[in-house]
């Protein structure tokens, strides 16, 4: 029945139903910090910052809703679970509300309050959600705004400041013929709800003055929580009377069933009806919390934390269960690389300026075999604003990570093992500043196994440490002055062994360690050819081309072999592409955060401000664009990319968190002893690419009939290559069983599979 309203109904309002991305997408999110709790169809809804997760409190059975269902990624403010109509209400800092009807399988948007141009942009934030016979009653830092849950459409909005201005309404209530608004500044406000011309404010009436954080009705009773923290109960005729007081902030004011529950950020409360109090906690042995949302059903208190996710308290006891689903121990990732098999994260973070400040002290994430382990702050010997990792290709088990202030933090066996710092290494604080302290970024392994890095501020800038943990200082005063550099940035190896690196205000390094010699390139023709001297990302490909991200745009460095050589060409290339005809310069103006190379020699690129685009090996073909529009991506500013090369799955890291897209590129395998297709068979109504796996670098692929008609012919440049089922791309060939002949590169080995279409 709700589902043929809402196709009919629709059109009424500014709406739309997300897409589901869970075949081609994954998410990682982190569900440590609870905002929001509502209970509702046997369940209980938890809301993280930007995502949800369901408790099934008949099967304890634990579920999640992200981007990847169809969320938006925004930031959470508040939820409600509508029993009348089975839809789970999300409420936005951004004004943003979306329905999530019949569990996660329909989410409809609804952009009404976003693009209310009236409404300023930093008032539409969404504080709590009132329902009262079939309207839901919103609360916002505007004022009200009713919608109807039946019609699914927006109705009036009420302006109920004095003279009918905005004004910030905390929470709405509704008890006898009246309806309350809680403001956190204009007192309680309140109006006959049945009164059809609310619109004019004239109509409200202030009963209370003060600043308020809720308004609750209880059963016959009705009770408000002001600024102060002190609770109040209304008298008709009498006006406001306190009868309690709480010395700690009050996070959360809610009513559930008959429970006035009350959630300070550390102690959680439940009274009935005369305010009497039926239990609280106040202390757990296990668990060292901070709460900042509360809710009680079925006799248990369930408390949403800021970093434990939600404890549940049966009444009468002090042991918690905790609920929280796997996830990486934060939602604001920074750098991340990974291997076969293997994902590693840290979130320290420095602003475009490379001002590390305020210093971040968060641990650190690893995914294995879809299971995370974190690893607390406390055993990081101290490293704060950890901002790069490189996983060792030659040892997974071995993994670095730099510092932007305390060194290079080593981890073994997922064992943080050393922080290498001006104390055990020849690294030093340059001119002993404490709080500018050792600043490393970039970081790459050479093909011989040796981990470089770069440390700012220092003419000591360049540092290799050999496979045997043996430190090397290079000297790089004779190319720049590391000193009066505001930073050094990105770093990559050269297949013969050349390191280049970035600055901020010098451009690009490279350096060759056989002989000692540097050189760089910074803007204009002639001089390099960089859009700006402010170098983000760097990247060699499978040809040895230098691809080169900017604060401005990208470029391309064809000539690496004769960086070095008296009068060579070494100006960047930037890729021309055509446009409706027109040429134009590819990622004009863009800022780079990253770029990756996948096993079919492609090219991933995020952005600060317009998500990811996946290249052609020359840059020519966008293959794919990604934004949060079109995609699971919670934030169109994505810090930085990794790629399984063995699965193809490539990772992005956003500023509000991390997903993943189910690729096919893989890097090349060693024999054909694992040539596999997918999907197989391909059923009827598949409109996608056969992906053939496993594949040696340059391998020749043919796919015939069962008579042994060729229909398509390809030569890999990684582990894998697509097919789209058509005949040569001249039409979708028959149902069948289709043969696949794969040899290597040298004739030496071969393989056959089959591949069975159903139309």
């Amino acid at each position: 029945m709700i589902k043929r309203l809402i196709l009919v109904l629709l059109c009424l309002s500014q709406g739309s139903f997300a897409q589901n991305f869970e075949d081609t997408w994954s998410g990682y999110f982190s569900y440590v910090s609870i905002k929001s709790i509502s209970q509702g169809n046997d369940k209980i809804y938890a809301a993280s910052e930007n995502a949800i997760f369901t408790y099934d409190l008949s099967t304890e059975e634990i579920n999640t809703i992200s981007t990847i269902n169809g969320l938006s990624g925004q930031q959470i403010s508040t939820i409600y679970y509508s029993d009348s109509f089975g839809i789970l209400v999300i409420g936005y800092e951004n004004g943003l509300m979306e329905l999530v009807i019949d569990g996660n399988e329909n989410i409809l948007t609804v952009v009404d309050i976003i693009d209310k141009q009236t409404i300023p942009p930093n008032k539409k934030r969404i504080n709590q959600f009132n329902e009262y016979n079939g309207n839901l009653y919103i609360a916002t830092d505007y004022g009200v705004s009713v919608f109807d849950l039946a019609m699914l459409e927006f109705g009036d909005t009420y302006f109920i400041g004095f003279g009918g201005s905005q004004v910030r309404i905390s929470q709405t209530a509704v008890q006898g013929e009246y309806i309350y608004a809680a403001s956190k500044g204009a007192g309680i406000i309140r109006a006959l709800v049945d009164n059809d011309n609310l619109i004019d404010f004239e109509q409200w009436s202030i009963i209370g003055n003060g600043g308020f954080k809720g308004i609750q009705s209880l059963n016959t009773e009705l009770y408000a929580a002001m600024n102060d923290d002190t609770i109040l109960k209304y008298e008709e005729g009498i006006g406001f009377l306190p009868v309690g007081n709480f010395p700690l902030p009050i996070e959360d004011f809610i009513v559930k069933d008959s429970f006035l529950i009350i959630t300070t950020n550390k102690t959680i409360h439940a009274y009935t009806n005369g305010f009497i109090q039926v239990d609280s906690v106040s202390s757990l042995p296990e668990f060292e919390y901070e709460l900042q949302s509360g809710f009680a059903f079925g006799n248990h208190f369930f408390m949403g934390t800021n970093e434990l996710g939600m404890l549940v308290v049966p009444f009468g006891a002090n042991q918690a269960e905790q609920l929280l689903p796997d996830g990486p121990i934060n939602n604001h990732p920074f750098s991340i690389d990974a291997s076969p098999g293997q994902l590693w994260v840290n979130f320290g973070e420095v602003d475009v300026f490379f001002n590390p400040f305020p210093l971040t002290q968060i641990g650190i994430s690893n995914l294995r075999e879809d299971t995370w382990t974190n690893i607390p702050f406390e055993d990081l010997f101290d490293a704060n604003d950890l901002v790069d990792v490189a996983i060792n290709p030659d040892n997974p088990e071995e993994v670095f990570m730099t510092s932007y202030q305390k060194g290079l933090l080593k981890i073994i066996d997922q064992t943080p093992t050393i922080l290498y710092n001006e104390t055990n290494s020849p690294m030093d604080i340059p001119n002993n500043n404490q709080a500018l302290g050792i600043r490393l970024y970039g970081s790459d392994f050479d093909r011989q196994g040796n981990f470089w890095t770069v440390q700012s501020r220092t003419d000591k800038g360049l540092i290799r440490v050999s496979p045997s943990g043996q430190f090397q200082l290079v000297d790089i005063s004779t190319i720049i002055s590391g000193e009066n550099e505001l930073a050094l940035s990105a770093v990559s190896a050269s297949r013969e062994g050349y390191i280049f690196f970035g600055a901020v205000d010098s451009g690009l390094i490279g350096y060759n360690p056989n002989n000692n010699q540097f050189n760089k390139i910074g803007e204009e023709i002639g001089n390099g050819n960089l859009p700006t001297n402010n170098i983000r990302s760097l990247a060699f490909d499978k040809n040895n081309r230098l691809w080169i991200g900017t604060l401005k745009g990208l470029r391309v460095l064809f000539n690496v072999g004769g960086f070095f050589e008296e009068g060579a060409n070494t100006d960047a290339q930037e890729i021309i592409i055509l446009e409706d005809g027109v040429p134009q310069e590819l990622l004009y103006e863009q800022v780079i955060t990253d770029i990756e190379v996948d096993g079919s020699n492609n090219k991933w690129i995020s952005t600060a401000t317009s998500g990811v685009f996946y290249l052609s090996s020359n840059g020519q073909e966008t293959i794919h664009r990604f934004t949060e529009a079109n995609s699971p991506l919670p934030s169109d500013n994505v810090q930085d990319i990794a790629i399984d090369g063995l699965t193809g799955l490539v990772y992005f890291a956003t500023i509000d968190g991390l997903v993943a897209f189910k690729g096919t590129s893989t890097a090349p395998r060693e024999n054909l002893e694992n040539v596999y297709a997918y999907p197989n068979p391909v059923r009827p109504g598949f409109n996608g690419n056969v992906t053939i796996d496993g594949l040696t670098a340059k391998a020749n692929v043919k796919i015939t009939d069962i008579l042994g008609n060729l229909v398509y012919e390809n030569t890999s440049e990684g582990g894998s290559v697509l097919w789209d089922t058509t005949a040569f791309g001249k039409y979708k060939v028959a149902s069948g069983v289709y043969m696949v002949l794969v040899t290597t590169q040298d004739a030496l080995e071969t393989t056959i599979s089959k591949i069975m279409i159903v139309r």
